[in-house]
C-alpha cells in the first residue's frame, strides 16, 4: 500500500519564510514538517512507500529525506512538471498504481488514526474517504455535509450563516481507490476537493467520512506555524522533542551552551550549538534553533528562531518569526508578529 504526500505547494503564506525554504519542511523545533507526516503514516503498517509529490524546490527536500535511509520506510518522489493542483497530483503521482492509496495534503499537523480510517473504508467497501474535522467557525471554510449514515452528499465553500448545516471541514487527508483516477485529466490542473469529490457524488459511488475529534491543524500560515509549536510545548500536541516531558519544560540541547546569570524559562527549546549569554532571557514558547548566538541582556520572547541568526546585546524579540543566518542588532526591537526572511539584518536601534 503506498501514500501520497502531497508536498508541491510554494507555501505562499507563509512567506518570507519559504522563499529559500519549500514549506513541507520548515522547521518545527528543528526538524523538518514532513517527519511529522511520515511518522503518522508509518503507524499504518500496510503501508511500504511514501511518494512525495513535488514541484517547489524539490532537491532541497530529497536532500533531506533521501530514500528514507533510517526512517523505516522507502521513499521516492515524483516532482511535477508544472503545478497540477491537488487532483492533478494525485493522479501524476499514482495513476499506475493499482492498489489502495493513503493521501496528505501538505500541511496537515494530525494524530489521527489511520487504521481505523482504512478499517471504515474496506467495511464500506468505498471507493474513496474522507476524514472530516469540526470546527467552531465554519464560515471560513468549505464545509462537507454527510448524511446520517455517513455518506458525503455535498460540499460548501465558505457559506454565509445561514446556509450552515454542520460543522465538519475538509481535513486534507483521503483513502482513495485508483480506479477512480481514470476522470481526472492527465497532465492538467484539477482541483481534487472542487471536481474529483463531487464527481463521486454525482455518480453515486460509495464516498465516506470518517469524523475526527481530535488535535488537527494546518501549518500554512505564520499564525497557526507558531501555534503548532505551542501546541508541542503544552502536550496538546504529542510529538518530538516534547513527547514524555514534564509540563513546562526547558528542552535544552547537551552541546548548547548557557551562560551562568542567563534566564531560561519553560516551556521553551534551545537547540545545539546555540550559545546564549550572560544576563540573557529565554522566555517561555521560544523555540532556537542550531546554532544561534543570544548576546547579553537580550531577551527572546515567545519567539521562534532558525538556525544561525544572531541578537545582539540588549535586544528584544517579541513574538515573532526570525529566518535562518539573521542578524538582529543591539538594542532593537522587534515586538508582535514580525516575520524575517533567512539573511534579514536588523540595524542596531532599530524598532519594528
Amino acid at each position: 500500500m503506498k501514500a501520497i504526500l502531497l508536498a508541491g505547494g510554494k507555501g505562499s503564506r507563509l512567506r518570507p519564510l519559504t522563499i529559500h525554504t519549500p514549506k513541507p519542511i520548515v522547521p518545527i523545533f528543528g526538524r523538518p514538517f514532513l517527519h511529522y507526516q511520515i511518522d503518522l503514516v508509518k503507524k499504518l503498517p500496510e503501508i511500504d512507500e511514501v511518494i512525495l509529490s513535488l514541484n517547489y524546490q524539490p532537491r532541497r527536500i530529497e536532500e533531506i529525506f533521501g530514500y528514507g535511509d533510517g526512517l523505516g520506510v522507502k521513499i521516492s518522489y515524483v516532482v511535477e512538471p508544472a503545478p497540477l493542483g491537488t487532483g492533478g497530483a494525485v493522479k501524476y503521482a499514482g495513476g499506475t498504481l493499482d492498489e489502495t492509496v493513503v493521501v496528505f495534503n501538505g500541511d496537515v499537523m494530525t494524530q489521527v488514526d489511520l487504521a481505523t480510517v482504512l478499517r471504515l473504508h474496506r467495511e464500506r467497501k468505498a471507493k474513496a474517504t474522507i476524514v472530516l474535522t469540526p470546527v467552531e467557525n465554519p464560515t471560513a471554510y468549505g464545509l462537507v455535509e454527510t448524511d446520517p449514515d455517513g455518506n458525503v452528499r455535498r460540499f460548501l465553500e465558505k457559506p454565509k450563516a445561514d446556509q450552515i448545516t454542520c460543522n465538519t471541514i475538509n481535513a486534507g487527508i483521503y483513502i482513495l481507490e485508483p480506479d477512480t483516477f481514470d476522470r481526472i485529466p492527465k497532465d492538467t490542473a484539477w482541483s481534487i476537493e472542487r471536481s474529483y469529490f463531487p464527481s463521486l457524488v454525482e455518480r453515486g459511488e460509495t464516498f465516506v467520512a470518517f469524523v475526527y475529534q481530535g488535535y488537527w491543524i494546518d501549518i500554512g500560515t505564520p499564525e497557526k506555524y507558531v501555534q503548532v509549536h505551542r501546541d508541542i510545548m503544552d502536550h496538546r500536541f504529542s510529538a518530538p522533542p516534547f513527547e514524555g516531558s514534564p509540563q513546562n519544560f526547558a528542552m535544552v540541547s547537551a552541546e548548547a551552551r548557557i551562560e551562568d546569570g542567563a534566564t531560561v524559562e519553560g516551556p521553551c527549546f534551545i537547540d545545539e550549538g546555540t550559545i546564549v549569554k550572560a544576563g540573557a532571557h529565554i522566555a517561555p514558547y521560544s523555540a532556537l534553533g542550531r546554532q544561534c548566538h543570544i548576546e547579553e541582556e537580550a531577551r527572546i520572547d515567545g519567539s521562534i528562531l532558525w538556525a544561525n541568526t544572531r541578537v545582539g546585546r540588549d535586544a528584544l524579540v517579541r513574538q515573532s518569526i526570525i529566518g535562518r543566518h539573521c542578524h538582529i542588532g543591539r538594542n532593537s526591537i522587534l515586538d508582535g508578529g514580525i516575520i524575517l526572511g533567512d539573511k534579514s539584518v536588523v540595524t542596531d536601534y532599530s524598532k519594528l
